[in-house]
C-alpha cells in the first residue's frame, strides 16, 4: 500500500547546511512542530545546542561522497528512514566570471549542483521502498533573472531549477514530490561569504573602476530580507501539508523579479547593468 505523506504524523527530515540561515531556521521550525529532524553540516559542533530529543545534528559534507554515506546511513539507522530530504546546503563567490578563479567556480558548482544530485541519489533508493517522500530542492530567483557579478551563482541556482524539473517527472511514480523553492531576499549569510574573496577585484581588474557595483552585488539580497523564521514557517507548510506545490517563490523581489526576466534582453541588460555600475565603463 502506497503511503502518503499526509498519513504519517511525525516525519523524518534530513537537511543541509543547516549551520546558519535558511537551513538552520528550517531545522528549529521543524522540530517545533514534532517532527524527527536530522540537522546536517561540516561542522555540526555549530548545531550543538539546537539537539534534544527530536532534532539530531549530524557532520555532512555534500562534496563528500563518503560523508553522505554515512550520513544517510546514520539517518535511516536511528529512524528507519527518510521522509523529507531539504538539500540547502549552498555557497556562492561574486566576481565578474571573466576573472572569477575557475577553484571558486567549481567549488560553486560542486556544491550548489553536484552535492544536490549526490544527496537525491543517496535518498530517492530509501523512499522508493517506501513508496513515499518528499524532495525540496534550495534553487533562486537569480536563477529566473541571472545578474551582473553573479554569475556562477545564478547558472548554479538555474541548474538546480532544470534538474528538479527532470527528477520530478522520474520520480514521481515511486511516489516522490519535489518542491523547487526559488527564494528572493531571505536573512542569511550568503552577502558575507559571497564578499569573502572580492577584494582582489578592487585593484589589477578590468571591473576595479566599477568594484562599487561587485561589492553592491554582494549585498543585494540582504537589502530588507524576509526574516529566516518566517520564511521556514511558510516551507514547513508546504512541505508537511497534504499536497506539495511544484515550486515556491517567497522573500523579498521574489514575485517581482522573476517577472523582469521577461522583459526584453536589451532593455534587462541597460536596467542590471546600471544597477550594479557596469554602465560607468563605457
Amino acid at each position: 500500500m502506497k503511503l502518503h505523506m499526509a498519513d504519517t504524523k511525525q516525519r523524518v527530515v534530513l537537511i543541509t547546511g543547516c549551520s546558519t540561515g535558511i537551513g538552520r531556521a528550517l531545522a528549529v521550525e521543524m522540530r517545533r512542530r514534532g517532527q524527527r529532524v536530522f540537522a546536517t553540516a561540516r561542522k555540526p559542533e555549530t548545531l550543538a545546542e539546537l539537539e534534544d530529543e527530536l532534532l539530531t545534528a549530524l557532520p555532512l559534507d555534500v562534496t563528500d561522497p563518503e560523508s553522505i554515506a554515512a550520513a544517510v546511513a546514520q539517518v535511516t539507522e536511528r529512524a528507519g528512514r527518510i521522509d523529507v530530504l531539504i538539500n540547502n546546503a549552498g555557497v556562492n563567490a561574486a566576481g565578474p566570471l571573466a576573472e572569477l578563479p575557475l577553484q571558486s567556480f567549481r567549488r560553486i558548482m560542486e556544491t550548489n549542483v553536484t552535492g544536490t544530485l549526490a544527496m537525491v541519489q543517496a535518498v530517492v533508493p530509501h523512499m522508493a521502498q517506501q513508496r513515499a517522500g518528499r524532495i525540496v530542492n534550495l534553487g533562486s530567483v537569480v536563477g529566473i533573472l541571472p545578474t551582473p557579478f553573479a554569475g556562477a551563482y545564478c547558472a548554479s541556482k538555474s541548474a538546480v531549477h532544470t534538474l528538479s524539473e527532470a527528477l520530478r517527472m522520474e520520480v514521481a511514480p515511486f511516489g516522490i514530490d519535489v518542491l523547487v523553492l526559488q527564494p528572493g531576499g531571505v536573512r542569511s549569510s550568503i552577502a558575507d561569504t559571497a564578499g569573502r574573496d572580492i577584494a582582489r577585484f578592487a585593484s589589477d581588474s578590468l571591473y576595479s573602476a566599477v568594484f562599487s557595483g561587485i561589492e553592491k552585488r554582494t549585498r543585494a539580497s540582504q537589502e530588507d530580507p524576509m526574516e529566516t523564521d518566517a520564511f521556514a514557517r511558510e516551507v514547513a507548510d508546504a512541505v508537511l501539508g497534504a499536497r506539495v506545490p511544484r515550486r515556491m517563490r517567497l522573500g523579498t523581489g521574489a514575485r517581482l523579479l522573476p517577472t523582469l526576466a521577461h522583459l526584453p534582453g536589451r532593455v534587462r541588460d541597460v536596467a542590471l547593468s546600471r544597477r550594479f555600475d557596469l554602465h560607468k565603463l563605457r
